[in-house]
């Protein structure tokens, strides 16, 4: 047992499916008492009756108080996990960019508004930010996708640095291909670069709890990510060129 997390009150948004529900599973095997949060009232209501949680449907964005309320009037965990995989390129209409956006980061920083203020008054919380490897490196075929995890990981890393000193313990989740609704919908770029390395839901939930363990900001269930993202920051050229050249094979077999 993680003993940081037993009995805590925990939210797990996008727990309907997926990452979502291995995380919520995990924290109930580990003691914790759990809301589960998906758009699909029923998977919430599946998941959160299999482990004997509290299912809380509804926009991630918009249900921190009525979880909180469900857990008694305590949120000790937050895992902002809801996340939106869109496609396309700079031409992608504008609200697949602004849903993105909105799903991406803007729910995280709003959950951020409403824990943060009852976190920092008692001096201690923890965020569970689930971002993606795209939030490290990039995605073929999916600039909203890429651009937001991107701003995911940046809100992630700024709540780190500007709160740890108060209690805050924030993790950022970064894998590649997960088994996963989510990855069969990325198509043929997906097959070519995440599917081949691809792991279960479960491997990311032991994962977040190795790094729960070891007090670690940066959890990366695919390790080879940690070499990609010094090559990306010591070489950019050398990454850059790499990923092209990916880009070019993706292109070839469509």
């Amino acid at each position: 047992m993680v003993e940081a997390v037993q009995d805590a009150g925990v939210v797990v948004t996008g727990a309907g499916g997926g990452i979502g529900a291995a995380l919520a599973r995990r924290f109930a095997v580990e003691g914790a008492r759990v809301v589960v949060n998906d758009l699909d009232a029923a998977k919430a209501r599946a998941v959160a009756d299999e482990i004997g949680g509290i299912a809380v449907p509804g926009d991630a964005s918009t249900i921190v108080a009525e979880a909180r309320d469900a857990l008694g009037g305590t949120v000790d965990v937050y895992c902002a996990n809801a996340g939106v995989a869109s496609g396309g390129t700079e031409a992608a209409g504008e609200q697949v960019w602004e849903l993105a956006w909105d799903v991406n980061v803007m729910a995280h920083v709003r959950a951020a508004h409403e824990l943060l203020p009852a976190w920092l008054e008692r001096g201690s919380g923890r965020f569970v930010s689930t971002v993606s490897a795209a939030g490290l490196l990039t995605m073929i075929g999916a600039a909203p996708y890429s651009v937001t995890k991107h701003g995911a990981y940046a809100f992630a890393e700024w709540l780190s640095l500007t709160y740890r000193h108060r209690g805050l313990k924030v993790h950022a989740i970064c894998p590649q291909g997960v088994r996963t609704d989510m990855l069969d919908a990325t198509g043929s770029a997906g097959d070519l670069v995440l599917q081949p390395t691809a792991i279960e839901p479960e491997d990311v939930a032991n994962a977040l709890f190795a790094g729960i363990e070891e007090d670690r900001f940066l959890i990366l269930p695919h390790p080879e990510v940690a070499g990609y993202y010094q090559v990306r920051a010591t070489e950019p050229d050398r990454w850059l060129t790499n990923m092209n050249h990916i880009q070019q094979k993706w292109e070839a077999g469509r």
